[in-house]
């Protein structure tokens, strides 16, 4: 009983040690008094408002307070609301006051009368403060300072319609919507040239999600990661990405789809590791020459794998297929109960070079790390004889799949 009492007359004393060292805060910028409120900060301190800034304790606090009080020399500020819990304050408060002083983010002053709203969660200890989580109502004092229209006019019905025409021919420009191609299988293509590139995404029937939720298989240039997010979402939410290889139109939207990123160990080092290239001298002049910037505007960077899959593991009802050549790791996925493949760059439709659609080929030796053996891999999956087999890029192969695989791996 007696340890009780002593814990509530503790917890009783930080609360009324955090309203002190809050309200005085307050009052310190209420009075313009930036010293003193900077001096109720703990050095190293870290003050977040979102939307506004990220500051760390003397000076970048000072920077900011200084920032918010300069352009309105008639600044007013009111707590609203304050709730106190131990070591933690959270003070709603309102600040009003004319731009009529120094630039505010940049811009001059344009005599606006301002009126902003935030929320500060401040936390205390040993009489300082020692962090700050705030929101400002930013939005707000854009639309005052015109930056932004407001709801409703006739400039924000502009600014929508710009907004959504954009998005149309973004979507037009990286990927189409998603295509169920086999039971519950889906391909998005996009890219350039010609929206060449594949990404599959698959109903993760082994990611404890009840049926609910996709993986991808590939993910593209990092220009299809809105589609691929997109489309993800409207299937359950994306579970996770495995990469065929991470070469970086197959790598490209993996850094920016926020899943756990799952690839054979061989291509681990180049899924975490710097952009790679082509053996340039085999590639055509005029490809040889943009290469450098096409590959920059794909690749989305290094991805943080989360985990390895090898031959013979399970994903999503799929078998993993080694098919190393063109890449050390390239793996295919094989479901043989109806005898589906996709196996990201085992194989061409096309010519990578032009994005001209052709017969299967086994990919050519600019892009391969091993031709032969990416030729033997061909074979390989061939051998199993599949009823579609889905590419990386370009169109799927269909009929007798073994007969024109084993034509490509004999003739290219």
């Amino acid at each position: 009983m007696a340890e009780s009492t002593v814990g509530q007359a503790g917890a009783a004393s930080d609360a009324a040690e955090t309203r002190r060292v809050a309200d005085a805060f307050y009052d310190a910028i209420a009075a313009r008094d930036v010293d003193a409120a900077v001096a109720l900060w703990a050095p190293g301190a870290r003050d977040n408002v979102r939307g506004l800034a990220d500051a760390t304790a003397p000076d970048g606090v000072r920077a900011f307070l200084r920032g918010v009080l300069d352009p309105l020399p008639d600044a007013r500020i009111e707590v609203v609301e304050k709730t106190i819990d131990g070591d933690r304050a959270a003070y709603r408060y309102r600040v009003t006051g004319t731009f009529a002083g120094a630039p505010l983010q940049g811009l001059e002053a344009t005599g606006t009368r301002l009126e902003v709203e935030g929320i500060d969660v401040l936390k205390v200890r040993g009489g300082r403060i020692v962090a700050n989580d705030g929101v400002v109502d930013a939005i707000g004092v854009a639309r005052r300072l015109g930056l932004v229209p407001e709801p409703g006019s006739k400039a924000d019905r502009r600014l929508g319609a710009l907004v959504n025409r954009r998005t149309r021919l973004a979507r037009r420009l990286r990927a189409t919507r998603p295509e169920m191609v086999a039971d519950g299988v889906w391909l998005i293509r996009g890219g350039l040239p010609g929206r060449t590139m594949n990404v599959y995404l698959v109903r993760d029937t082994d990611a404890g999600t009840d049926g609910e939720g996709v993986l991808a298989f590939d993910t593209g240039i990092r220009s299809m990661a809105p589609a691929i997010a997109t489309a993800a979402a409207q299937l359950g939410g994306l579970t996770r990405v495995v990469l065929g290889h991470a070469h970086p139109d197959h790598r490209g939207a993996a850094p920016f789809l926020a899943a756990p990123v799952l690839c054979h160990p061989a291509e681990r080092a180049t899924a975490e590791g710097p952009l790679g290239r082509p053996r340039a001298a085999q590639l055509r002049p005029h490809v040889r020459l943009v290469q450098p910037l096409v590959l920059r505007a794909w690749d989305g960077g290094p991805v943080s794998v989360a985990g390895t899959l090898e031959e013979g593991d399970e994903v999503a009802g799929f078998q993993v297929v080694h098919l190393p050549g063109h890449a050390a790791g390239q793996i295919a996925l094989w479901r043989e109960t109806d005898r589906v493949a996709l196996t990201s760059d085992c194989f061409y439709t096309i010519d990578p070079q032009t994005g001209r659609k052709r017969p299967p080929r086994v990919p050519d030796d600019a892009f391969n790390l091993d031709t032969e053996q990416a030729r033997a891999s061909v074979r390989k999956l061939a051998a199993l004889e599949p009823y579609a087999a889905f590419p990386g890029h370009g169109e799927p192969l269909k009929g007798d799949v073994r007969e024109q695989l084993e034509h490509a791996a004999a003739t290219t």
